[in-house]
This record gives C-alpha cells, sequence and structure tokens, in this order.
C-alpha cells in the first residue's frame, strides 16, 4: 500500500484557509445587507468659501466668477528695493596684518565686523591702520576680504 503524499499538517492548514474565506465572504454579505438597511449610501462632503468641510450643498447664487487671466501659478517676481541694491565695495580699517604668514583682519567702518584677509586676496600691499576699500566673499568659516586696496 502506499502511503498518501499529503500530510496530516497540509491538510489542517488547507480546512484553516477554506474556513477564512468563507468567513470573509460571509462578512461581505452582512456589510452589503447592512448597507441596504440604512439605505444611507455615499455620504458627501462639501467644501465652502471659507475652506470649511460641511454636509450641505453650496448656495450657487453665492458662486464667484472668476477670470483666468487674474489665476497666478508659482511665486511672483521680487521687485527691487533700495536695500536690495547694495554697494559691494565695502570701507574699511586694518587691525592687524602678518607679512611674513600672509593674512590680517579688517574692520569695516560702517558695521564695525572683522573680516578675515589672505594675502591672495590683495591688490595693493597693505600694513596696519591703513584704510583701504574691499569686497566680501564667502569663505569656508565666514565673509573674507578680496580684491583689497589701499586708499
Amino acid at each position: 500500500m502506499a502511503k498518501s503524499q499529503q500530510t496530516f499538517n497540509k491538510l489542517e492548514k488547507e480546512k484553516k484557509r477554506l474556513k477564512k474565506r468563507e468567513e470573509k465572504q460571509k462578512k461581505k454579505l452582512a456589510r452589503k445587507a447592512e448597507a441596504k438597511e440604512k439605505g444611507g449610501g455615499i455620504q458627501f462632503a462639501y467644501v465652502d468659501h471659507f475652506g470649511n468641510l460641511t454636509d450641505t450643498p453650496p448656495d450657487p447664487n453665492d458662486k464667484i466668477e472668476v477670470d483666468v487671466e487674474d489665476i497666478v501659478l508659482g511665486i511672483p517676481k521680487k521687485e527691487e528695493t533700495d536695500e536690495d541694491k547694495f554697494d559691494p565695495i565695502h570701507k574699511g580699517k586694518v587691525s592687524f596684518f602678518d607679512t611674513s604668514k600672509g593674512f590680517g583682519f579688517i574692520i569695516d567702518s560702517k558695521t564695525q565686523e572683522k573680516y578675515f584677509c589672505h594675502v591672495s586676496g590683495l591688490i595693493d600691499t597693505i600694513a596696519e591702520n591703513d584704510q583701504v576699500s574691499f569686497e566680501l566673499e564667502k569663505g569656508a568659516r565666514g565673509m573674507n576680504a578680496v580684491r583689497v586696496k589701499k586708499e
């Protein structure tokens, strides 16, 4: 006599699977029957002119006509103001400069901020207490004075 190819464990798993499928079908039919009894159907949510959700439809008399040309997509271009137009050339005084090491610091005359200055950013040779004009450029550790000229 030959042994059955299906083991007891496989039969149990198959029975559980079929039972689950039947339960799911019963639940589905029960939900359908419940929906018919309520007579509800699909509930709607309306949005009023303030953007709030309501259950009442909007009044067609309150409808506002909007011209297509008035709708702006994206961000409007920024208009230049006097604050945006600034002079890139700053004036200041050399507070410290070491010629052997090739760097120093310049204090801005308007903001009193200190800016690092390297010998590679010099146009003229400078020394301490010289009045200079310079431009600012973003460096590794902050703003650096570049294109430094003696006045």
